[in-house]
């Protein structure tokens, strides 16, 4: 499949449903934490990307296997709301399920009208805040020149106005960067003008998009819950991962999950039961080595990711 992707296990989401609707890594930010690399499509321009129907016609196929999916998750490879047909996307799946629908996004283009009436008929909308001023905002999210964040914290005070669903904000934290007592206080005074439902603290447990980026000591992650008033999700990582595209082969599989999801061996081994983990170890190394995935250290763990071309 294309398009859809998952089940993946997620504890804000339980079993989720992925829908990406944007080419591979197209941002307007190219965030120093992303578990998918550098940004490599860098816009902040809306595109008809897909056809609605393509990802319709996947995503009925995928309803068809799996019967038990929490959330139907709308993130894609980059940011989602890029996307110029995402509320269409949103209504024809309010259509065609009545699986609640979730949007992972940066929340940086809520400052225009239309993306803010697209969103409407989701009914989770996740989006990320990780700097209280410019300078620490360039610094962590690199965002396309048009963005600001004076522009950002106004565009989530304009959609609480119009948006009545749930909106769960997350804070990436980052060691000597936004993990002190005095940002922390800085982003709970923005945090108390949105208006959100819940907020949620994490930290980068997947390799970053670049190297020297360090996860906070556990001492600053019981400080930001405090002043933030938020649930820790740090290190949340199950190791059951499954496959919605079973009719492809075990290559293409892995390959899907990979784009968006960086994996470490004893996951891989959980999409395929029936295969054994020396099969499985061997294909990964063929596919490392005709240059389709790569293996990273980070943290002493080992994950493969797709390569980036």
């Amino acid at each position: 499949m294309k398009f859809i992707f998952g089940p993946v296990p997620s504890r804000r989401l339980g079993r989720s449903l992925g829908i990406s609707p944007i080419p591979e890594k197209t941002c307007n930010y190219t965030c120093i934490y992303c578990q998918l690399g550098r940004t490599t499509h860098f816009t902040n321009t809306r595109e008809k990307f897909f056809p609605v129907e393509d990802i319709l016609i996947e995503l009925e196929k995928a309803l068809e296997q799996e019967r038990e999916i929490d959330f139907i998750t709308i993130v894609g490879e980059g940011e989602p709301t890029l996307y110029e047909d995402l509320g269409l996307l949103i209504s024809k799946i309010k259509n065609l399920t009545s699986i609640p629908i979730a949007i992972i996004t940066n929340g940086a283009l809520l400052y225009k009208e239309d993306v803010r009436k697209s969103l409407l008929d989701a009914d989770v909308i996740m989006p990320t805040l990780d700097a209280y001023s410019e300078k620490i905002f360039r610094k962590i999210n690199r965002p396309h020149k048009e963005i600001k964040l004076e522009k950002v914290i106004e565009g989530f005070k304009e959609f609480r106005k119009i948006y009545s669903n749930q909106i769960w904000l997350e804070v990436m934290l980052i060691k000597d960067i936004n993990d002190d007592i005095q940002s922390l206080k800085e982003i709970r005074k923005i945090i108390d003008q949105l208006n959100v439902d819940r907020v949620y603290i994490n930290v980068p447990i997947r390799p970053p998009a670049e190297s020297w980026v360090e996860i906070p000591p556990t001492f600053k992650l019981s400080e930001a819950q405090e002043i933030l008033k938020a649930e820790n999700i740090a290190y949340f990582e199950e190791i059951l991962i499954e496959s919605v595209d079973r009719e492809t082969t075990p290559e293409n599989q892995i390959l899907n999950i990979l784009k968006r999801h960086p994996l470490r061996n004893e996951q891989i081994y959980t999409l395929f039961p029936e295969i054994s983990e020396k099969e499985i170890q061997e294909l990964l190394d063929e596919m490392k080595e005709q240059g389709i995935i790569e293996s990273i250290s980070y943290h002493n763990k080992i994950f493969w990711k797709s390569k980036t071309r």
